[in-house]
Formats: structure tokens, C-alpha cells, sequence
């Protein structure tokens, strides 16, 4: 059975020069909808068009043109938000967030500020077995994209592409609720791998459909657990955000650097600015980007040109009832019906396409074994080469054959691998090329035990020196399992070797 009870993990301890000090952070995740059409305009959200194509008039802020709700991705909000169990506010409204900056043709974003789509929710965190962390979700918002500045073109001048003006985003807030570098890390990658079984984001940090800000404040310890109880921020240290992060090795680097920074100041005798500061990776630190606007500062005030929005029960519902089989169900069935260790559960529910796989392959099939292909021999073969789970030359069915054709002692061990080196690099049905090629394992006892009494026979001194040590019986298996080209079935052989040897 999966235990489903957890220990929290213990937070990140730093030793300053004077005391220790510990981190609370919280992220904002920006996830970029899946969708084909923007928030509020028809233009494609197609990555890597060619500069400025994929805008509509609304996206570029032509004179009199409104913007209209894309419902899917209001549908794609509600899916995320029952995703992680929070709250769907049936009633929620759009805002403008006021701005100047090249890349956002309106001066304004569309935003939630006051009556966001989701409520709160949570999502559970693993790091380790029976250790885990409930990070609580404060909302989740509905916002439009920024455009992109482009500074390395030209050494006079800047571009701005418009491409991604308008494209809908989540914006999911947590609480701070999160310890350390790792946790944060683990937080964003639990997330995105929750997002992704729901199909509302790709996921892709690369493109930037997944990015965070995170924001990193210190403490000494014992504070944060007065913060819990009572709700006061003042317990907490001054918090810094670090804008735009989309590399999981990056956040933690940036985490650890700004923690330490902060802890540096504070011991110094200093006060912690709060700001918005970027990471450097090539330097490997923060450095400031500005002084931290607060709400006020964009002069939020509701969007005229928008009317509210009003879900109705039965679309809730709707979608409710569509939800996938998310990833902490996914591994706790495979755990409890297919018999597999957590671990190995953990490992192929990680990606959506890896669990399909899977399932695929164990259908109707041993799971345990049928796990033990697809991790240790496909997932090996595809590392090597550099490839993804979706680009991999043998297909469930294939290797689904292959685990069928162990399972049935068609085939051995030895053999299987074999057959799944020619599958891998020529194609083809398993179960022909085993028949087309004289694969077949020998379970014919009698052929098997001509053999046994052959090798016996002519290695009397290694009889000997077996009935004085049976641990050297093995060497006659390999000699038998030679003779037979490495198609006898070995337990057969064991089993006749033992017995002729009267061990």
C-alpha cells in the first residue's frame, strides 16, 4: 500500500557569522494557457512565428478596438483550480495594471487583482519518501502576456515583437509556505507536472511558458513558526522578489545567493530593501532591478471594457467531470494495483507521455516487469541517445510484445535483450522476428538435460571440485546456456545441473 501520511521536511538552516537564520519563500508561477487563440483577441499563440505575425488589432492597441473573453481559457483556469482542489469563484472580474514599457502596446495589462477566477487551494510536494509538503495556493489569476524587447540586435537600437502580446497566462500565487532552495524547485516541478496531466500548460521553461518569480525573505528560527500562528508579517524578514526565473537549477541557485545576501545585511547591521531584483547566472548572484511597486503604484482600477464573469454550476461541473487521472492518483494505483515500489511509481508518473507509455506496455501484462523494461532498458537506451520518451523507435506495443514473450518463457532474460536491440534499431514485430529468426527458448527438458549430461561429462575434475563447493555449480549453467546459443531456459538448466550433480 502507498502510504499517503508524510513527515514535513525539516527547513533550510544558514549559519550567519552571528546567528542561524532561516528561509521562507513563496512563488508566483506564470503559466502560459494551452490555447490557440490569445485571452482576449483570435491571433495564434504559435511559438517561434516570425516577429509581429501573430497579432491581432486588439493586441496591438489600435484606436476602438475591445477586447473579447477566449472561454476556453477561462475553462482552462477552472480545469487547473479543481486541479489542485481550490476554490473556483464563480464571480470574478478584470483589472488594469498600469505601466509603460515598449513591449506592452496598451500602457495597461489585463489582470485580477481584486476578484481573481481561483481561490485558495493546495498542492502536495514530495521530497523523499514519507516526506513531503503541503504548500497552500492563495489564488489563481487570469492575465495577459507582455510582448518581448529584443536589446542584442542592433548596438543603437531595441525591437519589440509583439508575437506574445496578449497570449493568456495563470498567474498561481502560493502562500509562503516553502523552506528552501530544493523545496522551491520540487514545488515548481510538482506544478508544472500537474499542469501538464491537465493539459493547461506545456510546461516549456525554455519558451517561457512556465516562469516564476520567487520571493525570498530570512528569518531567525522559531519566527516563522509565531508567523503560522498568529498571521503577522512582521515575524518574517524584508522579502525581495527575483523576477522571471525558468530554470529549476537556477531558482535554486538564486534562492541560496539572495538568502545569504540578505542574512549578510541584516548581521551587518543593515535593513533589507524590498525590491525586484534579477539573477545572473553567469555571475552566479542577484543584483537590483527596482524598488518594489506595491498595488497602488500600478493604479489598479477595474477594466471597462470587460463585464464580470459569471460561471454557472453545470460548466463547473462540466469540467470537473473531465478531469484526468492526476499524477499522486496515477502513482498511488500503480503502487497498489501493479505492484510496483514507490519509487518506480514515482519515476514513470513523472511525465504524462511516460505514464501513457507504461500503461501501454503493462496491459494486461506483468507490471513489475513490464516497469522494469520500460525504466531500466527503454528509458537507458533513451538517455544514451539523447532522446524523449515520445521520440523512442520502439513503440508500448512493441515492447509490450517483448514483456509478453518473457512472461510466457517464450523467450529468457538474455534473449529478450537481444530482441529488444533489434526492435530498437531495425523495427519490426517482436513476435516474428523471434519465430523468423530461431529465438525461441529451449523448454524441452530433454534437449536440455542432453546438454547438462554432455558438459558433466567432460569436465570430471570440475564435477569434483562443485561437489566440494556448490557455489561453482553456476559454472556449468554458463557452460550449458553456451552450448545452447543462450536459448535453454535457465531455471530448466539450474534445476538439471543441480539435480545431476546430486547438490
Amino acid at each position: 500500500m502507498l502510504d499517503l501520511t508524510f513527515e514535513p521536511p525539516k527547513p533550510k538552516v544558514i549559519a550567519g557569522a552571528k546567528y542561524d537564520w532561516e528561509l521562507v519563500i513563496g512563488l508566483e508561477v506564470h503559466a502560459q494557457v494551452s490555447s490557440n487563440a490569445k485571452l482576449f483577441s483570435g491571433a495564434s499563440t504559435k511559438f517561434g512565428a516570425e516577429p509581429n505575425s501573430n497579432v491581432a488589432f486588439v493586441d496591438a492597441a489600435m484606436p476602438g478596438m475591445l477586447p473579447v473573453i477566449n472561454e476556453f481559457c477561462v475553462a482552462q483556469a477552472v480545469r487547473t483550480g479543481l486541479g489542485i482542489n481550490a476554490e473556483i469563484n464563480k464571480w470574478s472580474a478584470f483589472d488594469r495594471k498600469n505601466y509603460f514599457y515598449p513591449d506592452l502596446p496598451q500602457g495597461y495589462q489585463i489582470s485580477q487583482l481584486y476578484h481573481p477566477i481561483v481561490g485558495e487551494g493546495e498542492i502536495i510536494v514530495d521530497m523523499g519518501p514519507g516526506v513531503s509538503r503541503k504548500v497552500r495556493i492563495e489564488r489563481i489569476h487570469l492575465e495577459q502576456d507582455a510582448g518581448k524587447s529584443i536589446h542584442d540586435m542592433d548596438p543603437n537600437m531595441s525591437f519589440v515583437d509583439l508575437n506574445r502580446t496578449g497570449v493568456a497566462l495563470m498567474e498561481i500565487v502560493s502562500r509562503p509556505d516553502i523552506r528552501g532552495p530544493e523545496e522551491a524547485a520540487a514545488y515548481v516541478g510538482k506544478l508544472r507536472q500537474i499542469l501538464r496531466y491537465l493539459g493547461t500548460c506545456d510546461g516549456n521553461m525554455q519558451n517561457g511558458n512556465l516562469r516564476c518569480d520567487v520571493n525570498v525573505s530570512i528569518c531567525r528560527q522559531g519566527a516563522y513558526e509565531k508567523f503560522i500562528e498568529t498571521g503577522d508579517f512582521g515575524h518574517l524578514g524584508t522579502r525581495c522578489e527575483i523576477k522571471n526565473m525558468n530554470s529549476m537549477r537556477f531558482i535554486q541557485q538564486a534562492i541560496e545567493y539572495e538568502a545569504r545576501r540578505q542574512i549578510q545585511i541584516v548581521e551587518g547591521g543593515g535593513t533589507v530593501d524590498q525590491e525586484t531584483r534579477l539573477y545572473d547566472p553567469d555571475k552566479g548572484e542577484t543584483r537590483s532591478m527596482r524598488s518594489k511597486e506595491e498595488a497602488h503604484d500600478y493604479r489598479y482600477f477595474p477594466c471597462p471594457d470587460l463585464l464580470p464573469l459569471e460561471i454557472e454550476d453545470s460548466f463547473i461541473e462540466d469540467i470537473r467531470a473531465s478531469l484526468p487521472e492526476l499524477p499522486d492518483q496515477k502513482k498511488a494505483r500503480f503502487v497498489t494495483e501493479l505492484g510496483l515500489s514507490e519509487y518506480d511509481a514515482s519515476v514513470l508518473t513523472a511525465e504524462v507521455e511516460a505514464a501513457d507509455y507504461f500503461e501501454a506496455v503493462a496491459a494486461g501484462r506483468d507490471g513489475k516487469l513490464s516497469a522494469n523494461w520500460v525504466i531500466n532498458e527503454l528509458f537507458g537506451r533513451l538517455k544514451k541517445d539523447d532522446k524523449d520518451i515520445t521520440d523512442s523507435p520502439v513503440s508500448p506495443e512493441q515492447l509490450g510484445k517483448i514483456v509478453g514473450l518473457i512472461s510466457s518463457d517464450a523467450i529468457s532474460g538474455k534473449i529478450a535483450k537481444d530482441l529488444f536491440e533489434i526492435v530498437y534499431t531495425e523495427g519490426g514485430d517482436p513476435e516474428a522476428i523471434v519465430e523468423e529468426r530461431g529465438m525461441k527458448q529451449v523448454t524441452d527438458t530433454g534437449a536440455i538435460e542432453a546438454a547438462v549430461i554432455e558438459v558433466i561429462e567432460a569436465n570430471p575434475a570440475q564435477v569434483e571440485k562443485a561437489k566440494a563447493n556448490p557455489k561453482l555449480a553456476g559454472w556449468f549453467v554458463g557452460q550449458v546456456m553456451k552450448a545452447t546459443g543462450g536459448k535453454a531456459n535457465p531455471k530448466a538448466v539450474n534445476d538439471l545441473v543441480m539435480a545431476k550433480l546430486g547438490l
